[in-house]
């Protein structure tokens, strides 16, 4: 039992210097790729590396989707937008880390905001951020347009709720270079891991890969679905790489302003459609006139008593009550290059070892389909305020 007891007390004393050699190793190479060929007159490097931030964020992810009919005999065009407005992802919390790298945690204030989780990490010449929400949503503007001969004869906007939630999910992950990191940190204005003592500029290269997924495919929101063509759920993958230019002006000690514009272009970008099916139709056949000699549905068959297997839509939104939809078939499409673009301000101000500062970002990712088209438009605003250790 002795022995037995001294073996563990000596793995236990092993495992701990083996961990605090480990942890020393990666203070080091952080402490490294921060100092690392830094100009000490244009970037100061704290002598304390920890810090702890306390943050207030609040995050949205803006979609426009669109679709187009057109009757090209008659010289006739309807196009409808639907845009949703999902709510605003508030949340305080907090970030604690050595140098450029930490983990954060933060609580949402507001009610089916979704969930948004983040990580970042950043060094001399590098930059690393992790972005994924996933929401939904059930309030919509539609707006639509009648057209003859390329004149608009009818548009109409209607705002209000839609019978079921629309899902949405995002995933954002970006890297980037900065050229100039002697003199420039794209850092100093976004999580204070240094400080930028004179005003400097870079030119930047980076890389994003954004994928993203809408889902308006819950039966209810069958109307939504057969207006684009049976299209009821989005998956994109994007992959896109740009030159920008970033700038930090120092007007005076502690004080820095950053602006940073990145226009983007999707080297690789791949949509994929999933189609659906209901047992319900807007697209009233003429032989399709009376609605009470259909029976019961069978949903094994996907048919109804008569054996048809779409029954007309009642004005009175019976159909809720007993409609259905079957996934009928997916399509994957590597589309064309499109341009998107990453801006970014920021602003920080240091004294002693406190540091109070102000982020924004906003992307914007474009993907088409045959007709449908997809506008995201991904954007966040972040007030910090912190001390090193």
């Amino acid at each position: 039992m002795t022995k037995t007891f001294f073996l563990a007390l000596a793995i236990l004393s092993s495992l701990n210097a083996s961990g605090q050699n480990i942890l020393k190793q990666v203070q080091h190479y952080l402490d490294s790729a921060a100092q690392r060929k830094v100009d000490p007159s244009y970037i100061e490097v704290p002598t304390k590396p920890w810090r702890i931030i306390l943050r207030s964020k609040i995050n949205q992810v803006d979609v426009d989707y669109m679709n187009s009919f057109k009757n090209e005999a008659e010289n006739l065009a309807w196009n409808w937008e639907l845009c949703f407005s999902p709510p605003l992802a508030a949340s305080v919390g907090f970030w604690a880390g050595y140098r450029g790298t930490g983990v954060s945690y933060s609580q949402s204030l507001l009610k089916n905001a979704g969930r948004y989780f983040s990580f970042s990490t950043t060094g001399a010449r590098y930059g690393f951020n992790f972005r994924l929400r996933r929401f939904s949503t059930s309030e919509t503007t539609f707006h639509s347009t009648f057209s003859e001969n390329g004149k608009v004869i009818d548009e109409q906007e209607v705002s209000g709720d839609t019978d079921a939630k629309i899902w949405i999910r995002s995933v954002y992950i970006n890297g980037y270079y900065v050229f100039n990191g002697r003199r420039y940190s794209q850092a100093a204005a976004y999580n204070q891991s240094v400080i930028q003592r004179r005003s400097a500029g870079s030119l930047l290269v980076g890389a994003t890969w954004y994928q993203s997924s809408l889902d308006l495919s819950e039966p209810k929101n069958a109307p939504f679905v057969i207006l684009s063509k049976d299209i009821g759920r989005i998956k994109l993958h994007q992959a896109n790489i740009g030159i920008g230019y970033g700038y930090n002006l120092v007007p005076f000690r502690g004080l820095v302003i950053n602006a940073m514009a990145m226009p983007t272009l999707s080297v690789y970008n791949r949509v994929k459609v999933y189609k659906y099916d209901y047992n319900y139709t807007m697209l009233e056949d003429e032989k399709q006139t009376r609605t009470d000699d259909y029976g019961k549905w069978n949903s094994q068959t996907h048919t109804w008593a008569n054996g048809e297997t779409h029954k007309p839509m009642d004005d009175h939104g019976e159909w809720m009550k007993d409609i259905e939809g079957w996934q009928k078939e997916e399509d994957t499409d590597y589309g064309s290059m499109h341009f998107n673009v990453d801006l970014r301000a920021g602003i920080a101000y240091n004294w002693d070892n406190y540091f109070v500062g102000l982020q924004s970002q906003f992307n914007r990712f474009t993907y088409k389909k045959d007709n449908a088209k997809v506008n995201l438009f991904d954007w966040y605003a972040r007030l910090s305020v912190g001390i090193r250790l």
